[in-house]
């Protein structure tokens, strides 16, 4: 076979392997506090006890505020992208929601104060982002469930010590919510 058309081929199926859907208008960042415990309650336990009945529109865990599911934020120290172990039940319960749900699309959102340049606090924000998806893929979540994102210091909140620590951190945003 031709030497060039096989490398035309290997080079469009790895164009293609190397695209991805662009990102529609995303939400707002969430803000959140430190993770919970993780709720031990199925979904339907939770739903017997808040009074909700079959008939009641459906439990979904990642709107209520008593489940670990409801926060959406792991936070990082300063220019680091390693996950902290005080974020490892968070992640391992968005996990875990994946895997149970095939049909659920995370974007990690990666973002950083504004010390340092854009272009390094771009690179900083993909680091973490990418850093949360190898976690959620150990824990076999499908790369095809998981898009990374980095807004680097486009979103940064403030220039004191309490917003930047609130801007080092990767948001997980469940697609169609």
């Amino acid at each position: 076979m031709n030497k060039g058309l096989i490398g035309t081929i290997l080079l469009a199926v790895m164009l293609t392997a190397c695209s991805s859907k662009p990102m529609k208008d995303a939400p707002a960042p969430v803000e959140d506090k430190a993770p919970a415990a993780v709720s031990t309650t199925s979904d339907s336990d939770s739903a017997a006890t808040s009074g909700a009945t079959s008939s009641d529109v459906a439990y979904n865990p990642l709107k209520d505020p008593n489940n670990i599911l409801s926060q959406r934020s792991i936070y990082f120290d300063f220019d680091k992208d390693e996950v902290k172990s005080e974020f490892r039940p968070l992640i391992e319960a968005h996990a875990s929601y994946l895997n149970q749900n095939a049909g659920a699309n995370v974007v990690l959102q990666g973002h950083a104060d504004e010390i340092g340049t854009r272009e390094y606090n771009l690179a900083l924000g993909q680091r973490r982002s990418v850093s949360v998806k190898k976690v959620m893929n150990l824990l076999g979540v499908q790369d095809r469930q998981i898009e990374t994102v980095s807004y680097g210091e486009e979103r940064a909140t403030g220039t004191d010590a309490t917003s930047r620590q609130k801007d080092r951190r990767v948001d997980i945003i469940y697609q169609g919510e």
